[in-house]
């Protein structure tokens, strides 16, 4: 995995991102957290984990800090693939690794996690219902037929990750970002995730009432 580079966003999270970090570094060497003007010591913890930091000096999103952390791997002129990682610890070294090798060995653009293609992730009622409406909307508005639109678990490939220009900096980035694969007309596949949902991860954005936001933001953005 020395081509690849894992983006992680990163803001308030000093109580879990080494963990995660530590967890990524034992397959992927390359690790990039972007800090979003984190105010909690995230910055250090990232770091004695043996991650690059690159340093935001005000919050400006999590669509921001992935589009920097993008840029970044960018310049290694090696890399070839770039995985988006949550900084919580929801996401599973194991489904990373093995949706690298189907960008690789299936001529793939884009790899997307989802949650709804196996049993494993656990979701109340109401959550999947509002993450099922939202895939659909992006169905109809972009003619993609996804599962799952809002995963932050993806892989894409040198080319398509150079094209990538988010503007909405908050949770409606990943809207956008799949209005742009649609007009790059990649060639992508869902591939099926478990995403572990703690209190932890619910209280920093994973609640319903994100999940309503998310909703918003696709219908009035």
């Amino acid at each position: 995995m020395s081509k690849t580079w894992v983006v992680i966003p990163m803001y308030n999270e000093a109580t879990v991102v080494g963990k995660v970090i530590e967890g990524l570094l034992g397959t992927f060497p390359n690790v990039v957290c972007v800090d979003d003007g984190s105010r909690d010591g995230s910055v250090v913890v990232a770091r004695n984990a043996g991650a690059v930091v690159v340093e935001h000096p005000v919050n400006l999103g999590q669509g921001a800090s992935l589009q920097t952390g993008i840029e970044y791997a960018l310049q290694d002129p090696q890399t070839d693939s770039i995985v988006t990682f949550d900084a919580d610890g929801q996401h599973r070294v194991e489904d990373a690794v093995a949706m690298v090798e189907r960008l690789r060995t299936e001529s793939l653009d884009v790899v997307l996690g989802s949650r709804f293609l196996d049993s494993r992730t656990k979701l109340t009622a109401m959550k999947r219902l509002v993450l099922k409406v939202a895939a659909l909307q992006m169905k109809l508005s972009t003619g993609l037929d996804l599962t799952d639109a809002h995963n932050g678990l993806r892989v894409l490939g040198r080319d398509v990750a150079s094209r990538i220009q988010l503007r909405q900096n908050r949770m409606a980035h990943a809207s956008e970002l799949v209005h742009q694969l649609a007009a790059f007309k990649v060639r992508y596949v869902e591939h099926p995730v478990h995403i572990i949902y703690t209190d932890y991860s619910k209280a920093k954005g994973q609640s319903l009432l994100n999940s309503v936001n998310i909703v918003a933001d696709l219908f009035f953005k």
